[in-house]
């Protein structure tokens, strides 16, 4: 087996790029038309589709599993073990735990911030990140708390704190998020790709 990064034609890898270091396992898959920017870190067990795009300083860790068409914004942390659909822009300085879920066409903006862990270091409880569903979008510095599920076409309001599932088509907003009806200009579709 090869120990070498598997590239789609076309891909363009920055300087100072580490591809499949640190660990051990299969080496890293990025599919065609990749620009992988100085800084990036990706490890082993990682698959990346077509026309992928990262930032400075990014971090992905094993067994993670990315769609087509993503943007992966500097200094973004995806810490493993997460599944993130086709067409999701993510920007600068992101948090996406491991055991996380992320549909396609899910918008994650500055500084957003998901979890994992509901008891950090009291209790040793199984990790449970959230679960986007398709077409979600995140504003900038919201935190979304372990084990949430955000239905598809919801919108989360920047700083929002979400605790508690967002049904579908609804806007979350405040700390701890309220949900309301998603407002005529809120309820376009993502157009990510």
């Amino acid at each position: 087996m090869s120990t070498e990064p598997q590239l789609g034609d076309g891909c363009e890898i920055g300087p100072d790029v580490s591809l499949g270091e640190p660990g051990d396992g299969p080496p890293p898959e990025i599919g065609r038309e990749a620009t992988v920017r100085s800084g990036a870190i990706i490890y082993p067990d990682v698959r990346i589709g077509d026309r992928f795009v990262t930032g400075h300083n990014v971090l992905i860790r094993e067994a993670t599993t990315i769609g087509d068409d993503v943007v992966v914004g500097t200094n973004t942390v995806i810490d493993g073990a997460t599944t993130i659909g086709s067409g999701v822009s993510m920007q600068t300085g992101v948090y996406v735990p491991r055991e996380t879920t992320v549909g396609d066409d899910v918008f994650l903006g500055p500084h957003a911030a998901l979890t994992n862990d509901p008891y950090p270091i009291r209790q040793d409880v199984d990790l449970a990140g959230p679960i986007l569903e398709d077409g979600v979008s995140v504003g900038a510095n919201a935190t979304l708390l372990p084990g949430v599920a955000v239905g598809e076409g919801s919108f989360i309001a920047a700083g929002a704190v979400v605790t508690e599932d967002v049904p579908p088509n609804r806007l979350a907003v405040g700390a701890p998020a309220v949900h309301r009806p998603l407002p005529e200009p809120l309820q376009e579709a993502n157009e990510i790709r």
